[in-house]
């Protein structure tokens, strides 16, 4: 690796897509999927890291879909954000189950499942190792949870962004269409937005750019993935300046 992730970090954001929670199903949750997942967030829970996480809702609802399916934009995405939700209640059980304390701190209002977002109790259960799962997005329409990923990440003073994926990194055209697809060891953030990569929308994009924060690109589909990059190991992009 040209710049391997440094082996110190302490606090880190995972975001992952609420497709990943369905496993081979078309839609939903697939729960051995969701307990596999929250295996490889205790494995880096145990190495000492404070994790926080932001899953999509896409498995279940997905905003602009529903926008462009002649749905108002605004309702769409609230609702995409009730899912974010749903998939944030999955993980808590998933993870608890595990014996790890964790908190889902939603963005909109809903006391009786969810924490209101308090930035700094959120630190606080951070410091007290305990995993925090926000959700909701940013509470806003039009935002995805590319975004609400990134400034949640800035807000809680996290070291990386890791955004485990379906590939073990940032191709320079889809593997999964093109056998001659390459994969980046490293790639600058303008290289992500001029060249359309993909790797998160451009909102989250810039604002990783502008606040010097490192985006981790891995597969989420290989065992230990997590865990192994964390440990200096493993395949994977690393997005920075």
């Amino acid at each position: 690796m040209t710049d391997e992730p440094k082996t110190t970090y302490k606090r880190v954001m995972l975001k992952i897509s609420g497709e990943a929670l369905m496993g081979d199903q078309g839609f939903g949750l697939h729960p051995p999927t969701v307990e596999r997942i929250a295996r490889e967030v205790q494995s880096v829970h145990e190495m000492g890291v404070e994790i926080c996480m932001v899953i999509g809702g896409g498995n279940i609802f997905r905003g602009l879909q529903g926008s462009a399916q002649g749905m108002e934009r605004t309702t769409a995405d609230y609702m995409g954000m009730l899912a974010t939700v749903m998939n944030a209640l999955a993980m808590q059980g998933a993870l608890e189950a595990l014996g790890i304390h964790t908190r889902v701190i939603s963005a909109i209002t809903m006391n009786e499942v969810a924490e209101p977002y308090i930035r700094r109790r959120a630190v606080r259960h951070l410091e007290k190792k305990r995993v925090c799962i926000f959700a909701a997005g940013t509470g806003n329409p039009y935002f995805t949870t590319d975004t609400a990923a990134t400034l949640r990440a800035n807000e809680m003073s996290c070291e990386a962004i890791f955004k485990g994926t379906k590939v073990d990194g940032v191709y320079d055209k889809d593997p999964a269409k093109f056998d001659d697809a390459v994969r980046y060891d490293e790639v600058s953030f303008d290289d992500v937005l001029q060249k359309r990569l993909g790797v998160m929308d451009a909102s989250a994009i810039a604002l990783a750019r502008d606040n010097d924060l490192p985006i981790i690109v891995f597969s989420l589909d290989e065992p230990g993935g997590f865990k192994g990059i964390l440990a200096g190991e493993g395949t994977y992009t690393i997005v920075k300046d």
